[in-house]
């Protein structure tokens, strides 16, 4: 019996933009650290995503030390944030309202510029929480500006499977998870409740529905029909494309790539 093992970790400094992968990562109450802590919305606070501006892909992201962040974009100069202001505006996620702390103008210029659309970048506010879907979640479980849950975890095998079935392959990256697993067969965790990997205990509460954000290449910006008509052939319920799972940690820790991955239920 092979190994159940974590492979891959992705964090997202951004929502919607281009996240990193990296070799270990901390746990905090929202999820790893600094992921999607940072939102662009438009000029009434309502978030934008890949749906609308596919150009979002483009942009890059990176954390430095103390947090600091980066964004870079093909013809532009990169831009280091230089801190948040103390205005607050209430920004939506889905059907959630939250404060939120905006960031740099000079940033919201710079994305603006490069998107063609005016928007704002917004940090998530230290002293607010964003609680989760009660039907799956309890009271203190929490999240930043993903959209549902703080991780998205998919396995090796189940891209391959997918893979197997398409003309082109894809990469990991195109479906934006935060945890990679390798060892097991396709879709199995579809049938995980509970893991623990390292010292960090992972409730497995709903797969997640795909949206037409994993049909816009990571590298150039440009839609196609795939993966969601192959994915809608064999991965449909309810009239939604499942692939993945998210997952709500049970407390902070710290995660790094080649750590085993135990089933509990």
């Amino acid at each position: 019996m092979s190994t159940l093992t974590l492979t891959h970790l992705y964090r997202y400094p951004v929502k919607s933009l281009r996240g990193a992968q990296h070799p270990a990562l901390d746990i905090g109450a929202k999820g790893f650290s600094f992921d999607r802590h940072w939102m662009v919305v438009d000029a009434q606070g309502h978030f934008l995503t890949q749906r609308q501006l596919p150009k979002m892909a483009l942009i890059g992201t990176r954390i430095d030390a103390g947090g600091v962040l980066t964004l870079s974009a093909p013809d532009m100069p990169d831009i280091t944030l230089q801190g948040t202001t103390q205005q607050r505006m209430p920004v939506t996620v889905w059907e959630d309202t939250v404060e939120a702390t905006l960031a740099d103008p000079a940033a919201d210029a710079w994305l603006s510029r490069f998107l063609a659309q005016a928007c704002r970048l917004v940090q998530f506010a230290e002293d607010v929480q964003r609680a989760l879907d009660p039907d799956y979640a309890a009271p203190s479980d929490q999240t930043g500006f993903a959209d549902g849950f703080p991780f998205l975890l998919i396995s090796q095998s189940s891209l391959d499977d997918l893979n197997a079935r398409l003309e082109q392959p894809l990469p990991m990256q195109r479906f934006r998870p935060n945890l990679v697993v390798s060892g097991c067969e396709p879709f199995a965790e579809d049938r995980w409740r509970v893991i623990r990997i390292g010292g960090v205990v992972f409730r497995v509460v709903k797969p997640c529905a795909r949206c037409a954000i994993t049909t816009i290449d990571p590298e150039t910006a440009l839609r196609s029909p795939e993966p969601l008509r192959t994915l809608a052939g064999y991965r449909r319920h309810n009239n939604m494309v499942m692939f993945g799972q998210n997952l709500i940690h049970d407390g902070p820790g710290r995660l790094e790539a080649g750590m085993a991955v135990e089933v509990l239920e």
